[in-house]
């Protein structure tokens, strides 16, 4: 079985982390990297990660968390950001690809011209968009952890304006969610079951 697959079929979301176990702040910079090759409209990269991952910090998202113990139990707690979809800020996100010759200015230009007639004066766009690239880097970097020996546990049980308030996020911005990666207990359960292809799927 290709490792991809096996880690799509044995993924699981962990409840219960080992207090005990941390993790390098070398360790979450390659999480947040990896997390960060997820695709995003227009290359925007339009997310941040916060690596809430001291004790004092824990705390205070706890509080702000409807007092979920993986928040404080988990090695590092991500507040995944989410912020609005801007295409004024096309160009400069383009700029690397541009310079080390992999598209063409022609191209990026035109892109500059598409994310304007999407986004501009668009706020519910923006924000979907925000949450779609939050969402897909949240995803990536989830499955990093897999491939690191680690787990994870998304949740979206949290108060979105205490959050941005305790954590000082930009007015363009706002949590998506969290995310707790650390060493899992061995009481987690396996992952529960799907449903059906055939249940979910018309083929048209």
């Amino acid at each position: 079985m290709h490792p991809i697959i096996k880690t799509i079929e044995e993924r699981q979301t962990t409840n219960l982390f080992d207090p005990t176990r941390t993790i390098s702040d070398e360790a979450i910079h390659e999480l947040v990297r990896l997390g960060t090759k997820a695709p995003s409209s227009f290359n925007l990269q339009n997310w941040r990660f916060i690596a809430v991952r001291t004790p004092e910090a824990k705390s205070r998202l706890r509080k702000i968390g409807w007092d979920q113990p993986k928040i404080t139990e988990a090695a590092v707690t991500f507040v995944v950001v989410g912020q609005l979809a801007d295409h004024q800020l096309i160009a400069e996100r383009l700029r690397p690809a541009v310079e080390s010759e992999l598209m063409p200015q022609s191209v990026a230009t035109a892109w500059e011209g598409a994310g304007k007639a999407l986004y501009f004066e668009q706020p519910q766009r923006q924000r979907d968009e925000a949450i779609r690239s939050a969402t897909f880097g949240a995803s990536t970097l989830m499955f990093a952890a897999e491939a690191m020996g680690l787990s994870s546990a998304p949740m979206i049980g949290f108060e979105a304006e205490a959050v941005s308030e305790e954590f000082e996020l930009a007015a363009d911005e706002f949590p998506v969610m969290l995310l707790s990666v650390g060493f899992a207990k061995p009481e987690n359960w396996r992952q529960k079951p799907r449903r059906e292809p055939a249940q979910i799927l018309d083929l048209i």
